[in-house]
């Protein structure tokens, strides 16, 4: 009877101790997805203010001098769930129909086959890649631009204003600039001065306004 009671203990020490030394049963794969969940970050979501934004550019004219023009019609957007942006994925497109240099003519032989052919390709487009910033309120924007039926890496020089709750709205400034080879693109027209120069510099500077608002 000693040695059977005596037994009977050893095992249920050995049993006590097994299940102090068994793994930890796995969660489930719904339990750790509901936490995933909870911990991921709504990104933030921005759109223009067209009323306070411009979209420009301006090119060399006769080599001396230079001529700048407007885009009137425009869209964007911006997400984000950093609070230093590092993250923002931007879409901007524009209407090249609202084309304006305030000269008639001119907009006119803009928007033919010798440059935009806007009756064909209708809008520009620019998509991020990256938004990285480069010290105090710099960001260098990399991204695709389209234009006709081109699109090609382009990177902007950005300046961040700021950002600012004014009405119970929530805003933000951003300027970027960058410049480009409008022979990319196929905006193909081309004459030379008579000392040899470009009438229309090949060299396209772009200059973005934008204020944004939260969503």
């Amino acid at each position: 009877m000693k040695n059977l009671v005596s037994t009977s203990l050893f095992v249920a020490a050995v049993a006590i101790g097994a299940s102090a030394f068994s793994p930890a049963k796995p969660e489930s794969a719904s339990s750790v997805n509901k936490v995933n969940k909870a911990t991921l970050v709504e990104p933030a979501k921005w759109s223009i203010d067209k009323a306070h934004s411009t979209v420009k550019f301006g090119v060399t004219h006769l080599v001396v001098s230079e001529v700048e023009g407007s885009f009137k019609l425009f869209d964007g957007s911006m997400e984000s769930t950093k609070p230093d942006f590092s993250d923002a994925k931007i879409n901007f497109t524009v209407d090249v129909n609202s084309l304006n240099t305030d000269n008639e003519m001119r907009d006119k032989h803009l928007k033919s086959d010798d440059f935009f052919n806007a009756e064909k390709f209708p809008a520009m487009k620019f998509q991020s890649t990256s938004f990285t910033p480069a010290g105090g309120n710099k960001y260098k924007l990399a991204g695709n631009l389209t234009i006709r039926d081109v699109t090609k890496p382009v990177v902007f020089d950005v300046t961040y204003g700021g950002t600012v709750t004014t009405q119970g709205k929530t805003k933000l400034g951003f300027k970027a600039k960058t410049s480009i080879d409008r022979f990319d693109y196929n905006l193909k027209w081309n004459k030379a001065t008579e000392a040899g120069g470009l009438v229309v510099s090949k060299d396209v500077d772009l200059t973005v306004n934008v204020e944004m608002n939260k969503a």
